[in-house]
């Protein structure tokens, strides 16, 4: 949603300098919000990998961030809301990642859905050992009240995208097994590269499991 209103900012603007004006009247504040947000969650990240999100506090991240408690409050609302948008920043970058990657498949002239499902499987295994440390505390035990459900909802929309690329009938319960089973094959190996160490094995991990969903992903018959 957005849309464009005029306010007492964009009237002071006009009485600032020619290259300030240009900047618009909220720039300067969007970028310090932009450093304050970035600098929270980099400490939130560093706290609940150390710690745990239960025996987390909110004090030694603010401290960690050079951020005062009341500015964490106002950005976040407290730890739970750190947390969900530690999530959101995965969630949407791996989301963003395998779209970009499928695009970039039917450019080349890729059309089988397959081989689109399996580019896009090995673009998110790819994110997911590039952001493993991330994602290693997103799949614990130890969240907020509530973020099992949100996982859960946010794996059946998955599914339902896997499906659509794979061209699969969600009406046929066999169809949605399959889509299922393909899908956990992804998050279960995203999980052991989370814990995977070495770039190396990483590599090998992802082009097994590519090679496991391909032979998978033929419907049968």
């Amino acid at each position: 949603m957005s849309g464009i209103a005029e306010s007492a900012g964009t009237e002071a603007a006009r009485h600032l300098p020619e290259e300030q004006a240009s900047m618009g009247p909220s720039q300067g504040h969007a970028g310090q919000d932009s450093s304050i947000r970035r600098a929270l969650l980099n400490a939130a990240l560093d706290v609940f990998t150390e710690r745990g999100y239960t025996d987390a506090g909110l004090t030694e991240i603010a401290a960690r961030s050079g951020i005062p408690v009341g500015s964490l409050f106002q950005h976040y609302g407290g730890k739970r809301g750190l947390y969900l948008a530690l999530w959101e920043e995965f969630r949407e970058e791996q989301e963003r990642r395998t779209a970009a990657t499928v695009t970039a498949e039917r450019g080349r002239g890729v059309d089988d859905p397959i081989a689109l499902f399996v580019a896009g499987a090995r673009a998110y295994l790819e994110g997911a050992w590039d952001n493993r440390r991330l994602g290693r505390l997103l799949v614990g035990d130890d969240g907020p009240a509530g973020f099992d459900a949100l996982r859960r909802q946010w794996d059946r929309a998955w599914v339902r995208r896997n499906a659509r690329l794979l061209e699969v009938d969600e009406k046929r319960r066999a169809g949605r097994v399959r889509v299922r089973v393909l899908t956990t094959v992804i998050g279960g190996a995203a999980r052991e590269l989370g814990d995977c160490g070495d770039e190396t094995e990483a590599r090998e991990i992802v082009d097994e499991v590519c090679g496991i969903l391909i032979h998978l992903s033929a419907p049968p018959g």
